[in-house]
């Protein structure tokens, strides 16, 4: 019989079973894991007084638990306050960032190419990411509606804290992550210790790839003898041998192609220079020789140095005019790079704020886009930007959870315009209240997705309007700069309530049973519904959802080429599910309360079988 959708996101700790099941079907038994038996598969051996460095802290274990807890929540779509509903890739989500990478775990497992997070530095203030490892909804109903609590360090958990937040977020971030992303954590001096050991946990120490120094002031704070002017940005990649896909060259700027130059009319075109000697230790006895230039010069190298070719190498450079020798050809020789060679720069882990923005450039541009300054310590477009720039491609998904005033979505839209990209971001954010002594709250942003939403709405019309002219081009894709909005909410689906009743509460009892009666509670609306079941059925949220008619019931198809058919109406017939067929979804999903009764659901199973159409209930 049919599969009965629950309430319940992905089950994390049974898939990753399954999957250890179908690789060592011989370490699970009856459901539980022989840990020794894995060991000792993978040569790896029990011995009790083997140690090895572990990073521990208070709570790490919870932690672990809580990543796995399957949450009770859900996404509910919300059109009103989106833009472009219909059309658009990009999705922005309100709610706390643990339950919603739970949900997200089925729908975009290994789909995200780039990551980008900034999240709340440890400084004692602002800390609102507390979770209750009972109950994370309950928790999250609650912190919306107060105000943020602080994590001083007198508190004694000053680094734990910070790290038990961190922790499961990271841990379901990387399931997310495709075998070619990568991810960049913004971090300051605080916590970049206990960051580093923790992605090296998760991520594994071998997929290290850089961290990046970004000069984030133009001058010391006079206010201390040695002033911070810089944050890191730990970079990691899900898969080390993927490196040559992870991170590219950057793009040439217009200043990096001035350097190259052609005073000889080089028919290959602009380039720049190098040297063509190198350390004596690394030499082989081909590399040292006497050179003669063209003019006769004799070039005698000391005895630290020897040439960085063979002599055969180096007279085929020069037939093939690929050695500078001066203008006078008397000059110690150097090897020609062409502008037309190089795919673009390589980096150095040192980002200065001339190349890539500082703060008080990225208030500037918050300020003017809004006309006033409603978000302190956003960080700039342009440091989004590069990182963007260097590790992803046309249509790759970017996911920023502690999205704040979505700068990311901003340079996602900004490096699509200039580049022609169709990337698509997902935003989500812990709507956390603002001040109400603050700008923000005196302009009318009650939290801080409000000032996010609305940063994306004024940016997206400001990005078009400057680049008007490419978005009219016919063969040039729309520039998409709408999100579909969608918030965290307790699951469409009534739960049994289990509190414990004396014998004489039979009526409660009774009622309780009656409430059951039918799944879906009655707020709800029927896409409330869809997205819901389009979230435990591993199917994107910015896939199209379309209504139509059958015998005057209503049916929604999922996708443009219907990849799943819901139908929560009521009476459903067996000559309604026969026409469902018609469209040839891969799955056919009707509530339990469409059904007259359990002959006519058995009626339906039946004919989708025939049809090879997986039922599904809700």
């Amino acid at each position: 019989m049919p599969d009965i959708l629950d309430g319940l996101s992905m089950n994390i700790e049974q898939s990753n079973l399954d999957k250890l099941r179908s690789v060592f079907p011989e370490c699970v038994s009856e459901g539980k894991l022989d840990i020794d038996k894995l060991l000792s598969l993978c040569g790896e051996y029990i011995d009790n007084d083997f140690e090895k460095y572990k990073f521990e802290w208070k709570g790490k274990a919870d932690c672990l638990r809580l990543a796995q807890k399957r949450s009770t929540g859900t996404l509910r779509p919300c059109q009103e306050e989106s833009v472009d509903w219909d059309t658009t890739q990009n999705l922005y989500i309100e709610g706390d960032n643990l339950e919603v990478l739970k949900l997200l775990q089925t729908a975009y497992y290994r789909k995200v190419k780039m990551f980008y997070i900034d999240p709340p530095y440890n400084t004692g203030n602002d800390f609102v990411y507390a979770d209750d490892f009972a109950d994370p909804m309950a928790r999250y109903k609650e912190v919306t509606q107060q105000t943020t609590k602080s994590n001083p360090e007198t508190m004694g958990r000053f680094h734990t804290n910070w790290l038990n937040m961190m922790y499961p977020r990271l841990r379901l971030a990387a399931n997310l992550l495709r075998d070619d992303g990568v991810i960049f954590i913004s971090i300051d001096d605080n916590e970049v210790t206990n960051l580093r050991k923790v992605c090296d946990e998760v991520f594994g120490e071998e997929n290290f790839i850089a961290q990046i120094i970004w000069q984030k002031r133009t001058s010391p704070d006079a206010r201390r003898v040695i002033s911070p002017g810089h944050e890191y940005i730990l970079v990691y990649t899900k898969n080390i041998q993927n490196s040559n896909q992870v991170i590219k060259l950057l793009p040439f700027s217009e200043k990096d192609k001035a350097a190259y130059k052609n005073p000889d009319n080089d028919p290959r075109g602009p380039w720049i220079s190098t040297d063509c000697t190198a350390q004596a230790g690394h030499g082989t006895k081909n590399q040292f020789y006497t050179m003669v230039t063209p003019a006769g010069r004799v070039i005698e190298l000391p005895d630290s140095l020897c040439w960085r070719y063979t002599q055969d190498k180096m007279n085929e450079e020069i037939a093939a005019g690929r050695i500078w020798f001066g203008a006078d050809g008397k000059g110690v020789p150097r090897k020609k790079t062409y502008l037309s060679e190089r795919a673009g720069r390589n980096l150095w882990t040192w980002w200065p704020n001339t190349e890539v923005g500082h703060t008080q450039s990225a208030a500037q541009g918050l300020t003017k886009l809004f006309g006033g300054k409603i978000f302190d310590f956003s960080k700039p477009v342009e440091l989004i930007q590069r990182c963007l720039a260097i590790s992803t491609s046309n249509d790759d998904i970017i996911l920023d959870f502690f999205s704040g005033s979505a700068t990311t979505a901003h340079a996602v839209m900004q490096l699509n315009a200039e580049d022609g990209g169709n990337r698509r971001f997902i935003l989500v954010q812990l709507p956390e209240l603002c001040d109400e002594k603050s700008e923000a709250h005196k302009a009318g942003y009650k939290n801080i997705c409000e000032i996010g939403k609305e940063r994306i709405r004024r940016a997206g019309k400001k990005i078009l309007e400057e680049h008007a002219q490419v978005t009219m081009e016919e063969d040039k894709q729309p520039l998409d700069v709408g999100f579909r909005v969608f918030k965290l909410d307790t699951s469409n689906l009534k739960t049994w309530d289990a509190t414990p009743i004396e014998d004489e509460q039979l009526d409660l009892l009774y009622q309780r049973m009656n409430t059951m009666i039918h799944r879906v509670k009655p707020e709800r609306t029927d896409l409330d519904m869809i997205y819901e079941i389009m979230l435990k059925l591993g199917v994107p949220l910015t896939y199209s959802v379309t209504p139509f008619s059958i015998h005057n019931k209503t049916v929604y198809g999922v996708g443009d080429d219907c990849l799943l058919l819901v139908c929560l109406a009521e009476d459903v017939q067996p000559e309604d599910v026969e026409q469902m067929t018609e469209y040839a979804p891969a799955k056919i999903i009707i509530s339990r309360d469409s059904f007259a009764d359990d002959t006519a659901m058995a009626n339906a199973y039946y004919i989708l079988r025939d049809h090879g159409i997986e039922l599904k209930l809700v």
